[in-house]
């Protein structure tokens, strides 16, 4: 990467009670912390030449602002609305601002549960979506899109 070169910037956004990660159904949603995995986004997002800023809250307003703090100074987005998926339009509406890809993430296979879950917001303004593979998930969107990212770079 030359001096120039300025690191990609990818802004992941995790929503309500995904802070008690570990502790809450385990058995759908893993062992795992919030903080381990924050700490392997960071570190696979490094991996790709890009650096990663993560962001919990269980307030829509509050992720709606954040998504509007992405219109500047990111190159891409990750989310995972959690419960927000299936009810808010804000948050939809927030994501419409963006020209960057958005990937949304679940840690379920939203589709193998309750048929309220099965409806998503996001899905269909999103660049694409990772669901049912536990924290793989992240990791999975960051790979994705340090290779997107790098073949966009090297088009312009």
């Amino acid at each position: 990467m030359s001096v120039k070169e300025k690191r990609a910037k990818i802004l992941v956004i995790h929503g309500p009670n995904l802070n008690m990660l570990g502790r809450r159904e385990p058995a759908v949603y893993g062992s795992a912390t919030l903080q381990e995995i924050n700490a392997q986004i960071e570190e696979t997002a490094a991996r790709y030449g890009m650096d990663a800023e993560t962001f919990q809250s269980n307030h829509e307003g509050v992720i709606v602002e954040k998504i509007q703090d992405a219109i500047q100074g990111y190159d891409a987005l990750i989310i995972n609305p959690a419960a927000y998926t299936h009810t808010s339009i804000a948050i939809r509406d927030a994501l419409l601002l963006l020209d960057i890809p958005i990937v949304e993430v679940h840690l379920s296979n939203i589709y193998r549960r309750e048929s309220f879950r099965h409806t998503s917001y996001v899905s269909d303004i999103a660049t694409a979506r990772v669901a049912g593979f536990g924290k793989k998930g992240y990791l999975m969107a960051i790979e994705a899109l340090g290779k997107t990212l790098d073949e966009t770079r090297l088009k312009s």
